[in-house]
């Protein structure tokens, strides 16, 4: 008996022995090459990018994984306790590993019949996340997380575990960690959560998609009645705490927060800069802080006034027609689906939406249009505008008589709900369509450079080309200050007198044909001051202004100007015929503004990394191109442009500017440069596929009141400021027509700047009639 006995001990020492052997092996293999604990000690992760304008509002987030960061402490005590309850009540008692935990949750959900407890705790969450995510699901897998969730329970501390569980837990609709959780279901800082909130989203991580708030809602609300049970049970929360949020009803974000539209072009500007300079880790996942220039009030009034000016280019341009005409058996389908369509979105002064015409009435002169169920009233008034496109005819040619002379019933057309009806009409509403032409805007500062406003198109989302930045196209007559400041640097004066007369370019080869450059409407004026050419845009005399100081010349003074585009070496460069950006435009125009002074546009203020290192600052760093005199001259013609000439509508911002429109041949593009002594704004409108524009749109009909409209608000209240002038500036007044000192046989004068030295001593005579051939032979001499 005692031999069985030693013999039994004997074998079963043995099988001990394997057993640990067995278990030794396998740890061993198991546990061999583990992750790094360590890499937890510093945590960083892919975080948000911001974007912030001049006040701080974010204006774009970027990011491969959508978190923010944030400290256990910062986060409510409710909802740290709602997550532990939801996934590892026992977190403060286990070291890693819960097997009661597993036991307990196998047997709940067996009674359940579904899976309602996890098995793993939250330490173990932590190292499949950051330390295994990559790995495939094999036991050995299982094991190692084991190991490694004893190993982190040692070496950090519960809090520690928790921040980064918190932070890293992925939670639906692209939010990883509470944070950016918070902001996406309920747009709020998770600080800011509620007991009831909090409990929402502890239910998301077993299965962010299947209890999404925002995709199904009552399967999340029954999980978070679920969470609330649990940390009722768990002595976090007493019964009338957890009935209270039970029943408190929920505020859920249905549609994401979209910064980006707030400023889209001056945005994705700046995003490209940055992918360029920083590449697509640092700014998708590095968390950086990028502070800029933009101010969101001129962004907004920027957007009104090129949305203002392109749907009244449009309706100048004529209407193009229904969007499409249909038979009175389609009305009811199109009723029915234009009525799902306001029960979701309902209507409301300024909204735009598709209504069928049902009845037009050249009587009472209006036209009944059906919404749905709604009736809605348009009245003639409303749709005098749409006449047939004829680019040959400007739009105050076409005179409608009717409504029927427009539409028809059946006819689906767009309107504009302007205000509350009279029954039976429940709303008044305004023919519309939507324009085709583009616009872009730029405004800065002239003497910081700071980028305040930026359109590069009417609609971003239509199309992501930005006409501020990417477009080169024609300035046309906008151009022109550039030649003028030239020809003053070369020791022309504003009094001098030039003859407006026909010009012919002497052709360079057999197959070119003479050029013969005209002004618009194809007039001559005979002597013409300096300033007076500016003013009314004289084509020929610019021409001539160009041969006389040189081509070269000009073009090498353009570039001191900041115009870096290449530039043609010929004389049609003196009426822009070279492609330009409008930000190089508004930049030259800057230096008129800015006393000479050259400065960058400047869109980034600051770049900050996650850690607050500053990684790039951007200050003004002007540099003097042309004499502050030359500047201030140019400034002074140029406000003769509004005060005389094609700026006239500019009269009405009744303060200090100065400017000048720009239309090209055809009337593909129309321009207006202008700035004051705060701002420089440059604007152009056109078509991308450079056909013309109507009769007349010149840019002074086209352009200059979107400039108006944009400065006139962003200037509103503002105090009025002259532009300084310069020391060596000299005032004088003059005879308009032979740019002497006025006389008493002056019939009309103008006041204007000149340099010291250089202003006319002698008076204005008394007219005589000049002799045959006498002004003929002054042009030929000027020529030579």
């Amino acid at each position: 008996m005692k031999t069985l006995l030693k013999i039994c001990c004997w074998f079963f020492s043995i099988a001990v022995f394997l057993g640990l052997c067995t278990v030794g092996v396998f740890w061993y293999l198991w546990s061999s090459n583990l992750p790094y604990i360590g890499s937890l000690k510093e945590y960083r992760p892919p975080v948000v990018t911001e974007i912030l304008s001049e006040d701080g509002q974010v204006i774009g987030r970027f990011w491969d994984e959508k978190r923010f960061v944030v400290p256990v402490e910062d986060l409510p005590e409710h909802l740290v306790h709602a997550f532990v309850a939801a996934e590892d009540a026992r977190f403060y008692e286990h070291e890693g590993l819960d097997l009661l935990g597993i036991v307990r949750a196998f047997v709940k959900n067996i009674k359940a019949g579904k899976i309602e407890q996890g098995g793993s705790t939250i330490t173990q969450q932590v190292t499949r996340s950051l330390l295994l995510k990559n790995t495939k699901r094999t036991y050995r897998r299982k094991a190692r997380e084991a190991i490694l969730s004893i190993q982190i329970e040692k070496n950090f501390s519960k809090e520690r575990i928790l921040f980064l569980y918190l932070n890293q837990i992925y939670l639906g609709q692209g939010a990883y960690g509470v944070e950016a959780a918070a902001r996406t279901y309920f747009g709020k800082s998770a600080k800011d959560l509620d007991l009831a909130e909090s409990a929402m989203l502890a239910g998301l991580p077993q299965a962010p998609s299947r209890y999404s708030p925002v995709k199904h809602f009552e399967l999340a609300k029954a999980r978070q009645k679920y969470v609330l049970g649990r940390m009722r049970e768990n002595g976090y929360i007493t019964d009338d705490e957890m009935r209270a949020a039970r029943e408190e009803p929920l505020d859920i974000l249905k549609e994401r927060e979209n910064p980006f539209k707030k400023a889209s072009y001056f945005t994705e500007h700046v995003r490209k800069y940055l992918l360029k300079k920083y590449g697509h880790d640092l700014l998708y996942r590095g968390g950086l802080k990028v502070f800029t220039t933009v101010n969101l009030g001129m962004q907004k009034t920027a957007r009104e006034a090129l949305q203002k000016g392109l749907v009244e280019l449009d309706h100048r341009e004529g209407y193009r027609g229904p969007l499409r005409h249909l038979s009175t058996d389609e009305f009811p389908l199109f009723l029915e689906e234009e009525e799902k369509k306001i029960t979701e979105n309902p209507l409301a002064p300024g909204g735009v939406v598709e209504g069928l015409v049902g009845k037009v009435d050249d009587k009472v002169g209006a036209v009944e249009v059906l919404v749905g169920k709604v009736r809605c009233l348009l009245p003639f008034s409303e749709m005098k505008w749409a006449r047939k496109p004829d680019p040959k005819k400007a739009y105050y040619a076409v005179k409608l008589k009717k409504p029927s002379q427009v539409l028809k019933q059946g006819d689906v057309i767009l309107i504009r709900i302007k205000e509350t009806g009279i029954h039976p009409f429940s709303w008044i509403v305004s023919l519309t369509q939507e324009p085709e032409a583009q616009a872009a805007l730029l405004c800065m500062e002239p003497g910081t450079g700071r980028v305040k406003a930026m359109m590069g198109g009417r609609d971003f989302d239509v199309s992501q080309f930005n006409r501020a930045t990417q477009a080169r196209r024609q300035p046309g007559s906008a151009f022109k200050p550039l030649i003028y400041a030239a020809a003053l640097d070369k020791g022309m004066s504003p009094a001098e007198v030039l003859i407006d007369a026909p010009y012919i370019g002497i052709k360079e080869g057999p197959e070119e044909e003479d050029w013969k450059p005209k002004n618009y409407k194809e007039k001559f004026f005979g002597p013409t001051l300096f300033r007076t050419a500016l003013a009314k845009s004289r084509n020929v005399i610019t021409v001539k202004i160009l041969k006389k100081i040189g081509v070269y010349y000009a073009i090498q003074y353009a570039k001191r100007l900041g115009i870096e585009s290449a530039l043609s070496p010929d004389l049609s460069l003196a009426l822009g015929s070279s492609g330009v950006s409008l930000m190089e435009l508004t930049r030259a125009y800057s230096v008129f503004a800015n006393g000479g002074m050259l400065i960058n546009p400047i869109f980034i203020d600051r770049v900050v990394d996650r850690s607050g290192q500053v990684l790039e600052e951007h200050e003004p760093q002007p540099r003097q191109v042309i004499s502050p005199e030359t500047a201030y001259i140019m400034t002074d013609l140029l406000q003769a442009v509004i005060q005389e000439g094609t700026g006239w509508r500019i009269k009405a911002l009744k303060r200090p500017a100065a400017g000048k429109t720009g239309t090209t041949n055809d009337l593909r593009d129309a321009w207006f440069m202008g700035y004051t002594p705060e701002l420089v704004t440059g604007v152009w409108v056109g078509y991308d596929d450079r056909r013309s524009m109507g009769k007349g749109e010149t840019g002074s009909r086209a352009a200059s009141p979107i400039w108006l409209h944009f400065m006139s608000s962003v200037l509103a209240g503002k105090r009025v400021i002259a532009f300084p002038v310069p020391e060596d500036i000299v005032f004088a007044k003059i005879d308009a027509k032979t740019g002497l000192l006025a006389s008493s046989f002056s019939k009309e004068t103008v006041f204007q700047a000149f340099k010291q030295g250089t202003q006319p001593e002698k008076y204005s005579p008394k007219p005589t009639n000049p002799k045959t051939g006498q002004f003929l032979q002054f042009d030929m001499d000027f020529n030579q």
